[in-house]
């Protein structure tokens, strides 16, 4: 059974809407990237809203620096840990929970929502591929689509094999 690892909001929890999730076995492979990227110092910088005060140095103390640097330097040596425990097909329940508890007290409530829509389009992109056409098939697509009242090339590439199947 798949466990769903549930972000656990540090503002109000919303009234309405698809509550948050934290980072999902299955989604590791496009996750990480994205992951690592976003929790470099740097990041911080550029997004500071997406970012816990924990994390969010934006008053420059020394304080805030070492506390950044601390939160820092525990993920990502678990990421890291959870890569490479993923290599060797090991379980990584427990290397995914507390990696999952790190990024929660990372990110900000709007951060980790950021950072699940960067993922969600990730993700469509894997599915989809990109076929370059000539311009008057595109034109005869298109009049193909009108004449049978279809919405998307998809459709209209579908029903053109479905008949073409057919006839064999």
């Amino acid at each position: 059974m798949k466990m769903i690892h549930k972000w656990q909001y540090q503002g109000e929890t919303p009234k309405a809407g698809r509550r948050l999730v934290l980072l999902q076995e299955d989604e590791l492979h496009l996750a990480l990237p994205l992951v690592y990227r976003l929790i470099q110092p740097k990041a911080i910088l550029l997004k500071p809203t997406w970012f816990t005060e924990k994390v969010n140095n934006q008053h420059s103390s020394a304080a805030g620096e070492i506390r950044q640097r601390e939160a820092y330097f525990t993920l990502e040596p678990l990421l890291t840990q959870l890569v490479q425990q993923r290599k060797v097909s090991e379980d990584i329940s427990t290397p995914l929970k507390e990696v999952n508890q790190l990024l929660n007290d990372y990110f900000s409530d709007l951060g980790w929502r950021m950072v699940r829509k960067e993922l969600s389009q990730i993700k469509k992109r894997q599915k989809k591929s990109h076929i370059e056409l000539s311009n008057d098939i595109i034109f005869k697509l298109r009049h193909y689509m009108q004449k049978h009242q279809l919405d998307s090339f998809d459709q209209a590439i579908d029903n053109l094999l479905s008949e073409h199947d057919a006839t064999y």
